[in-house]
């Protein structure tokens, strides 16, 4: 009961000084060079990111008796005045989007003085860095298109589930068709992952308003899906995909091309994703390339650098890849791998990515500086889109 009267104090202590912090900190000297990010609720309070990267964390919670910030994975204690505000300043972090929660008295929370996003399978606070150069991941001035959030009804699962779409500018006021990506979020995030934390609409716009890509559509759906039998939509490995590919190929796919102008030949699909999207896309996107022609694997870990992935063999995996390559190249139009450089994943990237041109697979590579991170995801999708439909 203690423990439940404290974190309702606190949490309602802090919603409160959410509302008033603009108030409060509108007088207060924030550190030269600091400044806001945008994914603070209030632009005039905390959390601050400092001129090295690192960032500030203030709040107010005058009976809790211990508060951390947990950062990326990183636990860093709080500092307590003498007037119950707490206070700590991390170690410089690289840029990007990073999810971070509160933890006070030993319950994780999310910050009340930030956006939530669904992430780490759960609601979680975030903060992102600005990197230099990269405004192609900001609203430009630039024609817009839209992001919708549609529900059809799925027969994997009987029930409604939503997807997200992005039209391009234009959309609306014409009558052409247009290519289609299906896009796919990585594990423990779901259909909003791509098109808020990864800011799919910004990239679309700015690439096509410059001419480096062509218009098309995009689709993220959510692959946390359960069957009938039990099954999920996850697993790396091609008898693990079973539930998800019926989902999108039965489901997702025909009410898409039902409800929206897209071409309906599979030059003009393409399927990509992170992490565990990125093996989905893997194993359906190349199985499959009689419906996509176009290929995206983003950090995926089925070839290594996490738990159970050992020897994967790519012939066993994808039949003819290896024994008929010239066939499996001429079946594709774009085969896209990326990684993080600081991603464990990376080094078992590159050698797969050996093996693949090794043996005459025509695939293309990049990596990024990050780890298994947002950033070297958005930067991944900035790429392969350019690739497309060309």
């Amino acid at each position: 009961m203690k423990t439940s009267r404290t974190m309702l104090a606190v949490l309602l202590t802090a919603v409160c000084c959410t509302h008033a912090a603009a108030q409060r900190f509108r007088g207060e000297s924030f550190p030269e060079g600091s400044y806001s990010p945008v994914t603070n609720i209030n632009r005039n309070s905390y959390p601050r990111v400092l001129s090295d990267n690192s960032v500030m964390f203030r709040a107010n919670a005058p009976q809790a008796q211990k508060m951390q910030i947990d950062l990326g994975g990183t636990k860093y204690d709080m500092t307590k005045s003498d007037a119950g505000t707490w206070t700590l300043t991390t170690k410089p972090q690289v840029p990007g989007f990073h999810y971070y929660s509160l933890i006070v008295d030993g319950v994780s929370v999310a910050d009340p003085a930030s956006q939530t996003f669904f992430g780490c399978s759960r609601w979680s606070s975030a903060i992102e860095i600005s990197e230099p150069g990269m405004d192609d991941f900001e609203v430009q001035d630039v024609p817009r298109g839209e992001v919708r959030t549609v529900y059809y009804y799925s027969k994997v699962d009987e029930s409604w589930r939503p997807l997200m779409i992005y039209t391009p500018a234009g959309y609306n006021e014409n009558k052409q068709e247009y290519p289609v990506v299906y896009i796919q979020h990585g594990g423990g995030e779901d259909h909003r992952g791509w098109m808020e934390q990864g800011r799919t609409a910004q990239i679309m716009d700015n690439l096509i308003a410059k001419g480096k890509a062509v218009p098309m559509i995009v689709v993220s759906s959510n692959s946390n899906v359960r069957s009938r039998n039990g099954g999920m939509g996850g697993g790396y490995s091609w008898q693990g995909m079973q539930t998800f590919r019926s989902e999108l190929l039965e489901n997702v796919l025909p009410f898409v091309e039902k409800n929206y102008r897209v071409k309906k030949d599979r030059k003009s699909r393409a399927m990509c994703g992170l992490s565990m999207g990125g093996g989905q896309s893997f194993y359906i996107g190349l199985r499959d390339p009689e419906i996509f022609a176009n290929v995206g694997v983003f950090s995926t870990g089925m070839f290594g650098g996490i738990s159970g992935a050992s020897n994967f063999d790519l012939e066993t995996e994808i039949p003819g890849m290896m024994t008929d390559t010239a066939n499996f190249n001429k079946q594709f139009d774009v085969f896209f791998l990326s990684c993080g450089e600081q991603d464990p994943r990376i080094e078992y990237t590159r050698n797969i990515v050996k093996q693949m041109r090794d043996g005459g697979v025509e695939v293309r590579f990049n990596s990024y500086p990050g780890d298994h991170e947002w950033q070297v995801w958005r930067k991944s999708l900035h790429e392969f889109a350019q690739y497309l439909f060309k």
